[in-house]
Formats: C-alpha cells, sequence, structure tokens
C-alpha cells in the first residue's frame, strides 16, 4: 500500500510539474495575436467562442423565460 501512495505522489507531482503558468509576456503575446487573428486554428476556434456565447445567451433566455412563467405562476394562484 506505501508504494502505491509513493508511485500516486509521484505521478501528481510531475503532472503538476509539468503544468507552466503563462508568463505576462505570453499572455500579452496570446492577446496580440487573438486581436490580429494570428493564432493557431484561428477559426476553430472562433467557432468555439462563438457557440460559448450562444450557449451562455440561450442559458439565459431560458432562466429569465423560467422566472417569467413561475411569476404567471404565482399570479394565477392568488
Amino acid at each position: 500500500m506505501k508504494i502505491g501512495r509513493f508511485v500516486g505522489a509521484a505521478l501528481a507531482v510531475c503532472l503538476l510539474w509539468g503544468c507552466e503558468q503563462k508568463s505576462t509576456a505570453g499572455k500579452v503575446e496570446d492577446s496580440v495575436n487573438d486581436a490580429l487573428d494570428r493564432r493557431p486554428a484561428e477559426g476553430v476556434q472562433d467557432a468555439v467562442e462563438d457557440a460559448a456565447d450562444a450557449t451562455s445567451d440561450a442559458a439565459q433566455k431560458a432562466a429569465d423565460a423560467a422566472k417569467e412563467a413561475a411569476r404567471k405562476a404565482a399570479e394565477a394562484v392568488k
């Protein structure tokens, strides 16, 4: 059992060590590339962003519709 814990801990350390934090310069470069449409797979990334925006809008509309339906139901009970 101790070996399993050691292997698990070693694996976790290796995974965390492999994750790099982007520097400020890297973040600025990403922002500039995004603004100039120079990102890798620009079309795919734009499509994903558009889909995320549409999903967020649809969720907001559904929440608003549910609130309105609840309000009307409450008024009908009165």
